[in-house]
């Protein structure tokens, strides 16, 4: 691709200044799309690049007369590209955590790139080239735009970045703390919630901190220092096995007995132990909250020392803070290995203490969890889970839900512990307060896969739990029914489900039960996830109409709960359906237009809630029984009108909206109605803004704006910048969907000769032929590949204007082509032989005649060439177009005989250019020597009568030479017969002219 931006030095001198930015930019546009951290910030660096690039691959096209002028400016480009190109590489090749980290840093870089590029592109003296006023305008108003640039850190990494500092200040984050730290740091960056490749990305962080420390560069190697200590405390860090083996060290080096607190770590004025320690100007430390009442209540003197205080100095103590957290916890493993021996040996009252000290630990600290699961405490509680005592069995639900929230391996080690998960079901079974704790309990297990399996397993716990819908206690409701969405993953539990009706008890809450009682349960279908027999049930057994009737409420509240709830019912096409019928969508449009500004949040829900009803009506099977979404060309208007009111997301689904309408039975009249209302302008409008966001859905819009071949209303809109923004997405994006819909739009632009004008300028036909050989870019995508490309070829190819056919040929595309008439598809083949046909209508025009060479003595026999069998002249695939030398005919004829009669007429119609209009001789010759002839006659057969019609005209004209018409005479003569006992007086006519000419009917008959 670099070779084809360069323009020969031989034509303008300019083009070797400006090649090397080029081709620097044009590496630096790849590489910028391929950066995986601050993607957005390098797409929207690379578009400008890619301006740039093309506005400079224009001036290079400029007849400059004073190139002289331009080289200062291009050492300063030169410069500042080669800067912007060393820090994409950078980006691409140094460590994801590193790069995230040093997120501010990079963002920086990245606007000092861009306004400098912009400041040496300025500098080109475009006064005094003498170039076109409009490249000069382009190339001032991108200056501008890239002076304005400004890159912002996305949202989530600014807030990773405080996180992160946040930890770094306070010092003592807990597990929970790290892992959800992590957790958003991976998603960030792109790497697994796995041990494996998360280790490896810190590993390459301590490098980054070692190679920071060789370059002496103190701040960043302690920064990441801090940074690899907050992450050492994640689960995926560090292993169970290393915190274990952490655990028990220093738990065997303690005593048996806790420590006294030091004085010190008492605070002078309250005399509790101190959380925040901090230093005052007076050399004495107090708890923070303390001496800043202290201070708020008028006193600025140290309470020690009496000496004045300034009082705008605290200073962090973290040594004491330290000392005081070791102490705590040396104190705290002492008490939860002393804690188990009690619950085992002590009376209920003992018990009941010891478990209320686990839970006060368990409430301080997550890290006392893992000490508490490290002492091997679990099966104890289970046991526990026996007793007679009521009040010992639900503090143990309660520890025991503690132990398991937000971690799956906890799940796993109680379901693991011998009769577990019965105890606890049994649970259910007793005292509301035990059976909602119990109930708490099994839905946070079964969070956890392997765990909600067992559940299910236990013999009456689903049965138990459609009991505990039946109750009158909201939360217990809600809580039992998400457990059973959970356990509805196997079928045996959806079979235990449906035969204890556990919807009946919901659906009857939500239909009949009190107004509160109507929204919990409404709030309960909008929250918890459904399977999709469960939606079509309560679709089915009449869920729509009590939350239509919330929808219709005044209150905007009930409005969110009961969209919200329609929006996952509508998410399966079958109750899309029955909500249209049901009357769902006009409150819905409602909603849309009076309520959006005030509530985007509700906005937001109805857009995906109308786009799912839209997807519906995609469904329908039958077109007596179809359902209609937007029934006036106002509702049309209305609807699309909004996008220009919304954000990207909501843009997105209405887009998808009117896709899914566009290909519905009302398809040609949405269609018809977004053309009417200019559609397409909105449309090329977003296009030429490049907003990758809205790209995909704004293209494939515009593509079902193109079906109906009607551009009265889209022609006037499509400009030269929406062309090569088509082309540039077709050479660069790697979304294989949204290349092949920009090459479908082009495949069916209208036939306007500025159009392919503006394509050909534009390197269409180098993209298009890539697109055709090409096997390796959107491998699994490359049948609409090939099939949107060669129907492209199709406009470059029109017989009535040859410096386009020439164009074509010389880029080599003939051959290609041809190889397409024999392992292309249907369609391929079909739009490879409208081309070769359009190429071949000019062939006789081009074929050159033979000169005769003079013969000196008439004895002599001197070898004349014979040229072209059919053009009877010199013919070359590049100067003529010939289907003869460009071993076209073997694959046509072959396509003769295909089933697909647009295929087949498309190959006759290539074949049929062969047979000049003066002497048709020489081209029944060459197609009765390929073979042809056979498989003509043999698709007279073929309900076709257009492809009829043209055959016997055909045949006409071919059996005017005597041998062929003898040679064809018996095998043709009864489809001819066949054809003249049809009704299709038109082709009667023509087949018992072809029979008189066979002489099998006399020329008086009354065929004629």
């Amino acid at each position: 691709m670099a070779s084809e931006l360069l323009v020969p030095a031989s034509i303008t001198p300019a083009s070797e200044l400006l090649s090397q930015p080029i081709l620097t930019l044009v590496d630096t546009v790849k590489a910028a799309n391929e950066v995986v951290i601050h993607k957005e910030n390098f797409k929207r660096f690379s578009i400008h690049l890619d301006n740039i690039s093309f506005l400079l691959r224009s001036l290079s096209k400029e007849d400059i007369h004073n190139p002289k002028s331009l080289e200062n400016a291009t050492d300063v480009l030169n410069r500042e590209v080669g800067v912007a190109k060393h820090l994409v590489f950078e980006c691409n090749s140094r460590n994801k955590l590193y790069l995230l980290i040093n997120s501010r840093k990079i963002v920086t870089r990245l606007n000092c790139c861009t306004k400098d590029i912009s400041r040496a592109v300025s500098l080109i003296p475009l006064a005094s080239l003498d170039i076109n006023s409009g490249l000069n305008q382009q190339i001032s108003e991108l200056c501008q735009k890239m002076l304005g640039a400004d890159y912002q850190i996305a949202e989530l990494d600014e807030e990773i970045l405080e996180k992160i500092e946040i930890a770094i200040q306070e010092g003592n984050v807990d597990r929970s703390y790290a892992n959800q730290l992590l957790a958003c740091v991976a998603d960030a960056i792109g790497v697994p919630m796995e041990h494996g490749a998360l280790k490896r990305e810190f590993e390459e962080l301590k490098n980054e901190m070692e190679n920071a420390k060789s370059r002496i560069d103190v701040a960043e190697a302690l920064h990441m220092e801090q940074v690899i200590a907050v992450f050492g405390k994640a689960d995926l860090i560090t292993s169970a096995q290393e915190k274990e083996s952490q655990y028990f060290e220093k738990r065997n080096s303690l005593g048996r007995r806790p420590l006294m607190a030091l004085q010190s770590f008492y605070c002078p004025i309250s005399l509790d132990i101190m959380v925040d320690p901090v230093e005052t100007s007076s050399g004495k430390t107090f708890e923070r909250s303390a001496i800043e009442k202290w201070i708020a209540e008028g006193k600025n003197h140290c309470p020690l020392t009496m000496l004045p205080l300034d009082t705008s100095i605290l200073r962090p103590n973290k040594t004491l803070k330290q000392s005081i957290q070791e102490w705590k916890d040396r104190n705290t493993i002492i008490t939860i290995s002393t804690i188990k021996s009690e619950l085992e040996t002590n009376e209920d009252e003992g018990v009941l203490q010891s478990l209320d000290k686990l839970q006060d630990l368990f409430l301080e600290r997550e890290v006392h969890r893992e000490w508490f699961k490290m002492e091997n405490y679990i099966a104890v509680l289970i046991g526990l889970l026996a007793s007679k005592n009521r009040e010992i069995r639900k503090r143990v639900l309660l520890i025991l839900s503690l132990f398991a929230i937000d971690n799956a391996e906890n799940k796993e080690d109680i379901a693991k512990v011998d009769n577990a998960l019965g105890s606890i079901v049994r649970s259910l079974a007793r005292q509301i307060e035990e059976s909602k704790l119990a109930l708490e309990l099994l839905l946070e297990l079964s969070k956890c896969k392997m765990v909600c399996n067992l559940i299910g397993n236990i013999q009456g716990s689903i049965l138990l739990l459609v009991t505990m819908l039946k109750s009158d206690d909201v939360e217990a409701t809600k809580n039992a029914h998400e457990l059973l969405e959970n356990l509805s993953f196997l079928d045996q539990n959806v079979i235990e489900m449906a035969k204890a009706n556990y919807l009946k008890p919901l659906l009857l809450k939500l239909s009949t039960g009190p107004e509160n009682m109507k929204i919990v349960m409404t709030k309960t279908l909008s929250e918890i996830t459904l399977t999709d027999q469960n939606k079509l049930f309560l679709v089915k057994d009449g869920a729509l109409q009590p939350l239509l009737q919330l929808l219709l409420n005044n209150d905007v509240e009930m409005k969110k709960v009961a969209v919200k709830a329609l929006l996952q019912l509508s998410s399966l096409p079958e109750n899309g359906l029955q909500m249209i019928k049901e009357g769902v969508a006009q409150p819905l449009f409602e909603l849309l237009y009076y309520h959006s500004l005030q509530t985007p949040t509700l906005l937001e829900h109805v857009v995906a809630t109308i786009m799912h009803l839209a997807i519906s009506t995609t469904h329908q099977q039958a077109e007596a029984d179809q359902v209609s979404l937007l029934d006036s060309e106002e509702d049309i208007f209305k609807f699309f009108s909004l996008i220009s009111l919304t954000e990207p997301d909501i843009q997105n689904k209405i887009l998808k909206a009117f896709q899914s309408l566009c290909q519905s039975f009302s398809g040609f009249r949405i269609r018809k109605r977004l053309r009417q209302i200019s559609a397409a302008k909105v449309l090329v409008h977003y296009l030429e803004l490049n907003t990758q966001t809205l790209r995909v859905n704004a293209l494939k819009l515009f593509y079902c704006l193109t079906e109906d071949s009607d551009y009265d209303n889209i022609s006037s809109h499509i400009t030269e910048r929406f062309i090569k923004v088509l082309l540039t997405i077709i050479e660069v994006s790697d979304d294989a969907e949204e290349m092949v819909t920009a090459m479908g739009i082009i495949s069916k632009l209208p036939q306007e000769s500025y159009m392919t004008q503006w394509l050909l300028d534009s390197g269409a036909l180098k993209i298009i032929l890539t697109c055709l050989t090409d096997q390796h870019k959107h491998a699994l995508h490359k049948k609409q590949v090939i099939e949107n490309s060669v129907q492209a070829l199709c406009r470059f190819t029109v017989s009535t204007n040859l410096e386009w056919q020439k164009r074509v040929a010389e880029e080599g595309i003939i051959p290609v082509l041809v190889q397409l008439l024999s392992s292309g598809t249907p369609f391929s083949k079909q739009n490879a032989a409208i081309s070769i046909k359009q190429f071949s209508e000019n062939s006789y025009g081009l074929s050159k005649p033979i000169k005769k060479k003079p013969s000196i003595f008439k004895c002599c026999l001197i070898t004349q060439e014979t040229g072209c069998p059919a053009h009877l002249g010199t013919c070359t695939v590049e100067s003529s177009f010939c289907i003869v030398q460009a071993n076209a005919l073997e694959p046509l004829v072959r396509m003769l005989a295909e089933q697909d009669v647009g295929t087949c007429e498309a190959s006759l119609d290539a074949l049929l250019t062969l047979l000049d209009n003066e002497a048709p001789q020489s081209g029944s010759k060459v197609l009765a020597d390929a073979n042809a002839i056979t498989p003509m006659i043999k698709q007279l057969i073929l309900p076709a009568p257009r492809l009829q019609e043209k055959i016997l005209i055909a045949i006409e004209r071919i059996f005017q030479l005597d041998e062929v018409r003898n040679k064809y005479k018996a095998f043709a003569t009864m489809p001819l017969v066949e054809i003249t006992q049809g009704k299709d007086g038109r082709l009667r006519s023509l087949a018992a002219k072809g029979l008189a000419q066979l002489g099998v009917l006399d020329k008086q008959s009354s065929y004629f």
